[in-house]
């Protein structure tokens, strides 16, 4: 098996769970230009050329500066709907059977839209998943940027829909945003039995220490993104020791670092880290889960076997009962056996 090429057909067929993906990354152009006319919207872009000319990052600012602003065309609960089936659909044709879901109300209720639309929204798509053969489920995220007064005032507004989120997160842009700063909030998320999770921006200010911190004085349960890590062999030793994942976004990091970290995620995959491999914001960074995979499957050489592997942790560390993680794994084992004929 390990001689064997990987193809980009084997990829897309292999099952698959989907642990770190932006909701709002996916509002592909057309879909952007469809809700702008349907709600009235100027975005200041007609076609989907333009809309694509607009996609130019060399930072994590530079993608925010753009991310944010083409959210204006989402109103209702319909839209919101709307935006996860259409991901919710390309997962399907990448075979993921399990996915999490990131989403940013601050991102919305700063604008004017209230909570309840959005949530509403957006778990309305993860019922109607099931019957895409999808288990879907919500982790709302703070956004970094902002103020641990807001994030709090979020957090309350979340608790009356407390059954339609899994998990909560922290995203957006980390510079002098350190996880300590939202200590209080996530102690509280932990106290009230959410999963936990933040993301770890590779190659950012202090990119270690926020990992140290995130780990040590937070307790996440897993790291989105996160390959710095490597450069602390003892904050590697901890997360292999108590089975904490990285949920890893190559062509995102291609876009805002001009590097996969492909040497960083196959390095820790060999070290026993439960690496796994997920498009971030697809719309913007132009490729799925599937695609991502065989980015760097093609680009590292990947073996077959490490490319299951991916996989097989993607479903170990969701957060899942034991029972659903082995019926998941069964799943892989199957397929690998039928391809393998």
């Amino acid at each position: 098996m390990q001689n064997k090429k990987v193809t980009k057909e084997f990829i897309q067929g292999l099952p698959k769970a989907e642990l770190h993906l932006h909701l709002e990354g996916t509002l592909e152009p057309e879909l952007k230009l469809k809700l702008a006319k349907k709600n009235g919207i100027d975005i200041g872009q007609h076609t989907i050329e333009e809309i694509k000319a607009t996609y130019q990052f060399d930072s994590l600012s530079s993608f925010l500066q753009v991310y944010y602003p083409a959210m204006n065309v989402l109103r209702d609960e319909d839209d919101f709907c709307e935006l996860a089936m259409d991901y919710l659909k390309k997962a399907k044709i990448h075979n993921v059977k399990y996915v999490e879901l990131f989403f940013d109300p601050q991102a919305h209720t700063t604008r004017g839209i209230p909570f309840e639309t959005v949530i509403n929204g957006y778990y309305k798509a993860t019922i109607e998943a099931c019957g895409l053969g999808i288990e879907a489920h919500l982790i709302m995220c703070f956004l970094r940027d902002m103020s641990a007064e807001s994030a709090m005032e979020t957090y309350k507004q979340a608790l009356p829909y407390r059954d339609k989120i899994l998990g909560i997160g922290l995203d957006s842009d980390e510079r002098n945003n350190p996880p300590r700063k939202f200590a209080d909030v996530f102690a509280l998320a932990k106290k009230d039995g959410f999963h936990i999770t933040m993301h770890c921006d590779v190659d950012q200010e202090n990119s270690i220490g926020h990992i140290r911190e995130a780990l040590m004085d937070i307790g996440v349960e897993r790291l989105d993104h996160g390959t710095n890590i490597v450069e602390d062999p003892s904050l590697v030793a901890y997360i292999k020791e108590r089975g904490i994942g990285l949920t890893c976004c190559p062509m995102s990091n291609g876009f805002i670092v001009d590097d996969l970290k492909g040497k960083e995620m196959l390095e820790l995959l060999h070290q026993g880290i439960k690496v796994t491999v997920n498009s971030d914001d697809p719309a913007y960074f132009q490729g799925y889960i599937s695609d991502n995979l065989f980015a760097l499957a093609e680009k590292y050489d990947m073996t077959q076997e490490d490319i299951i592997q991916i996989a097989k942790n993607s479903f170990e560390i969701a957060w899942i009962s034991d029972e659903k993680k082995k019926e998941y794994l069964n799943m892989i084992d199957e397929y690998v056996a039928s391809s393998n004929c």
